[in-house]
């Protein structure tokens, strides 16, 4: 271990893509904090205090900046969004799936496509987002609501609107530069450190509620329960998330024993099923929340109790969703009929099995068998939250702020997984100098 810091530590051009993806994470910090002009803040609290986790969990992946409505209120999140829609297309748009097999230009040209459709997607919904909170009241500033014409408020929308444009656009530019001249995948750093900045208000949360106001006794014996429970559940999530099926495969044209094998993760849906599901089941209350619908009664209880993944119709449905995107998605990034053609391509073959229609047969199965698997775990990791906060009698407040599982751990655990070994690799490289020096 002391040996591999050694080598990063010693590494110069690691050092400096790390000192540049540090200098980028503060700028993000810092412009989080700006606010978007003319807006008044309490508008989004108000929202926040009524609406569905929709928002909380924007929220959780701008590191905080909705909650202060900052100009980076959107963070990266319509860029995800146009990123999944678009790989999802290449299923229905014939010239997507061609550009798809392009190789480096076809990807420029999806590339292009995606930042697009991220930009039209952020001001729509930064326009939605305050069209819907000025339903429940004014979202501009005191001394500006006193003198606006009603007739120009929504040109003031319109300028908000593209102010959070401009900050989405920004958070892109800036995820690119980490990815080109810094360390890991850009985009995947930007959520990680808006999430891991949520992290102190949960410790904070359990030791005001189990030191700071407990009695003692049982208080600090659930506080060093939560804390072991938590390390539990992240030992495991890092043991889930390096876990892969290897399929041993053999080539033709070489003599002896291969190595050579095709690894498929256990969880290779990753995060997206869940925040498919917590995405469709929040939205309509989120609007409820911005209609001012009661949700306890008519038609807004009816609603919240069908969407609500708290209740027990909501519970089922929110774990239906997680199945059903995880397969779908699975099946979606790895097709089993072109890792048949590749490997008869390349004059290979699984040992035991037929190149063509069974070696596709096969690994069908064998992906279906672990997608089994990663789904139970994706829903066990989903569910925790909900149950813990149940079985520990959290309040809304403090289980918002305290998140035992979730897809924020795992995220979380993915990021760091993967940029642990980009560093080690980068370090490990040795720089010639050449043949004549």
């Amino acid at each position: 271990m002391w040996l591999r810091i050694k080598r990063i530590l010693s590494n110069k051009t690691v050092m400096l893509r790390l000192a540049f993806t540090l200098f980028i994470l503060l700028v993000v910090r810092i412009a989080s904090h700006i606010t978007v002009p003319l807006f008044d803040v309490e508008a989004i609290q108000r929202v926040m205090r009524s609406s569905g986790s929709f928002i909380a969990i924007l929220n959780n992946f701008s590191g905080q900046a909705l909650e202060r409505f900052s100009i980076l209120a959107l963070g990266i999140s319509p860029y995800i969004t146009a990123s999944i829609a678009v790989q999802m297309l290449q299923m229905v748009i014939p010239s997507f799936k061609e550009w798809s097999e392009q190789g480096e230009v076809g990807k420029q040209k999806l590339n292009r496509i995606t930042r697009y459709s991220s930009i039209v997607l952020a001001f729509i919904q930064a326009f939605a987002l305050i069209i819907g909170m000025s339903v429940n009241g004014s979202v501009l500033v005191p001394s500006l609501e006193a003198s606006a014409v009603s007739q120009f408020r929504y040109v003031f929308y319109i300028y908000m609107a593209l102010v959070m444009t401009g900050g989405t656009a920004l958070a892109i530019w800036l995820a690119d530069q980490i990815t080109k001249r810094g360390i890991g995948n850009g985009t995947s750093i930007l959520i990680t450190a808006g999430i891991v900045t949520s992290l102190p208000a949960m410790w904070t949360t359990l030791w005001t509620k189990y030191i700071v106001n407990g009695t003692g006794g049982w208080d600090i014996v659930f506080f060093i329960f939560i804390l072991a429970l938590y390390f539990g559940i992240l030992l495991g999530v890092v043991y889930m998330h390096i876990a892969t099926r290897k399929i041993p495969i053999q080539y033709a044209n070489r003599q002896g024993k291969s190595d050579s094998h095709i690894p498929m993760k256990i969880n290779s849906a990753s995060v997206i099923p869940v925040i498919f599901a917590q995405t469709i089941l929040s939205i309509p209350l989120t609007v409820i929340g911005f209609t001012g619908a009661n949700a306890s009664s008519g038609v807004g209880g009816w609603i919240n109790s069908i969407f609500n993944y708290q209740e027990p119709i909501g519970f089922i449905l929110y774990v239906m969703l997680i199945v059903v995107f995880s397969f779908f998605y699975s099946f979606l990034t790895i097709n089993p009929e072109k890792i048949s053609d590749n490997l008869t391509k390349s004059n290979a073959y699984v040992p035991g099995i037929r190149p063509g229609i069974e070696t596709k047969d096969f690994i069908a199965k064998l992906l279906f068998k672990i997608t089994v698997i990663g789904t139970v775990y994706l829903v066990v990791l989903a569910i925790l939250p909900i149950l813990t906060s149940i079985v520990f009698g959290f309040t809304n407040q403090e289980a918002s702020a305290i998140t035992l599982g979730g897809t924020s751990l795992l995220i979380i655990v993915g990021v760091a997984i993967e940029t642990t070994q980009q560093v080690e690799t980068d370090a490990s490289q040795t720089e010639y100098s050449g043949i004549f020096k």
